[in-house]
């Protein structure tokens, strides 16, 4: 029996990345696109009056997708050499093209257009993901709109805000990556058919200097596979300033995905929310009570990786040399890769976290009444001072039993009795409704409810209506 446990096998094929996004970036992905780039030149020259058949032409469609690896790796071991080796086993299958096959290109060719077209679907898949997200966490949104909450400021209680309107700060951030991945696929194009170092030189050849036919070449292959524009001028490789921009804009869904994680594992640890927590799930191996945020503690650490693998493309665009070098290669193929299934596994735990968050609106309220006198103080004393109090002798007193109540809670450990004090303090003027009413939470979100409402509604729905398609993806998290 052959032993599957004795090599190394990436988490992310394990573990965490989608089939899909796997798939994106699998060998089998890259040949058969290959050849659609061999294919779509084909046709090109043809178009532009090579002597190229239809015959040949149909008889590379025929063998597009039946990719003869076991001919392509022997091979490559004997040349060394990647792209003449699949040249070759193309051929061997095609054999009345095999001498069109690559006609005027540079590996870069499908090298780098490759790249560009697995990138843009996978940005597209990385976009479905998020929609899904933002979809999600803005129905919690809308549910707990008006459910008072502590805010905080310096990780200190501040004034209140409220659950739903914390929840908008999440999505506006996935919102703005939103925008920021859109970008990103308007701005992709492909390298086209540049040549060797960038002059296209080999196509004047080909094409007795018509510059015309040139263009049009290049204009017909990136059509065909689906891109209206080509990089203007280029080396042998597409600006690695493309791979940049790309994993930073990943990096900032990272980023976003870590804050909202870190809130939600400090809001349990608060035991004010949860994320889902299955029936049988572990919570820890010594201590069969604990509830951990395992989701959440998973996003933050994925998240940590994707943020700092930005810096292997900023490297490598700032150490290419003249119109080419190869030591981008290595790095690039895992660098981008890994940062796309980065981002695809935290998505996948972020749409499962998203549609089951559990919230302890007791809990929550508890701890606002446990600070909430501190903030009411103020209304107090103007609610005192309008019944003839004296401002400045109220307020003295209120910081000396906002003094005492505040020891009360941190050196004997017991509620906060401020709003008691006051109310046995006949120098306030106050009834006991009267200062009652100055302690309502609802009365201390400011507009938070209709924040929430006008958020979902101009920014978020535009971005659920324009992915209408896209929503409602579900995730099974494989542990």
């Amino acid at each position: 029996m052959t032993n599957t446990h004795d090599k190394y096998i990436s988490a992310f094929s394990t573990r965490y990345a989608s089939e899909e996004m796997q798939h994106l970036f699998s060998e089998e992905k890259k040949f058969q696109t290959w050849r659609r780039l061999w294919i779509a030149l084909a046709r090109a020259e043809k178009n532009a009056g090579l002597n190229i058949t239809d015959e040949q032409i149909a008889q590379l469609e025929s063998h597009k997708d039946d990719i003869n690896y076991d001919v392509a790796e022997k091979r490559e071991k004997l040349v060394r050499h990647d792209v003449m080796s699949h040249v070759y086993a193309y051929g061997q299958q095609c054999p009345d093209a095999k001498g069109i096959i690559h006609l005027g290109a540079t590996s870069c060719y499908v090298g780098d257009n490759c790249d560009i077209i697995v990138m843009r679907e996978a940005l597209q898949l990385v976009i479905k993901k998020l929609v899904t997200v933002i979809s999600q966490l803005s129905e919690f949104a809308k549910e707990y709109r008006n459910l008072p909450c502590l805010a905080y400021t310096h990780l200190q209680p501040a004034q209140l805000t409220t659950v739903g309107k914390r929840a908008t700060l999440w999505t506006y951030d996935f919102c703005l990556d939103y925008e920021a991945l859109k970008r990103c696929v308007n701005d992709l194009c492909l390298l086209g058919v540049k040549g060797t170092t960038g002059t296209q030189a080999s196509f004047v050849e080909l094409f007795d200097g018509d510059v015309k036919k040139i263009k049009e070449v290049e204009k017909s292959v990136a059509n065909e596979l689906g891109f209206d524009k080509v990089v203007p001028v280029s080396g042998q490789t597409y600006s690695r300033k493309f791979d940049f921009f790309v994993l930073s804009a990943l990096s900032s869904v990272a980023q976003s995905a870590s804050k909202m994680c870190t809130d939600i594992r400090l809001l349990a640890s608060f035991k004010e929310m949860e994320e889902p927590f299955e029936k049988n799930q572990i919570g820890s191996s010594a201590m069969p009570y604990k509830r951990n945020p395992m989701r959440s503690e998973r996003v933050c650490s994925l998240a940590r990786y994707v943020i700092t693998d930005i810096i292997n493309p900023s490297f490598t665009a700032a150490t290419q040399m003249f119109e080419r070098t190869l030591d981008d290669s290595a790095n690039k193929r895992i660098a981008m890769s890994e940062a796309f299934l980065g981002i695809d596994s935290i998505l996948n735990i972020l749409i499962n976290v998203t549609d089951g968050l559990v919230v302890y609106p007791k809990v929550i309220e508890s701890r606002v009444m446990a600070e909430l006198p501190f903030m009411a103080s103020e209304n107090i004393l103007m609610k005192a001072v309008k019944k003839g109090g004296d401002r400045q002798e109220l307020h003295e007193i209120i910081r000396e039993h906002a003094q005492d109540a505040a020891s009360v809670v941190k050196v004997e450990g017991k509620p906060n009795d401020l709003i008691a004090r006051i109310e046995n303090d006949s120098r306030f003027g106050l009834t006991i409704d009267e200062i009652e009413e100055c302690v309502n939470p609802s009365d201390f979100i400011g507009l938070s409810p209709l924040q929430v409402e006008n958020f979902c509604e101009e920014v978020v729905n535009p971005i659920l209506v324009e992915n209408a398609d896209s929503l409602h993806m579900k995730s099974e998290l494989h542990v």
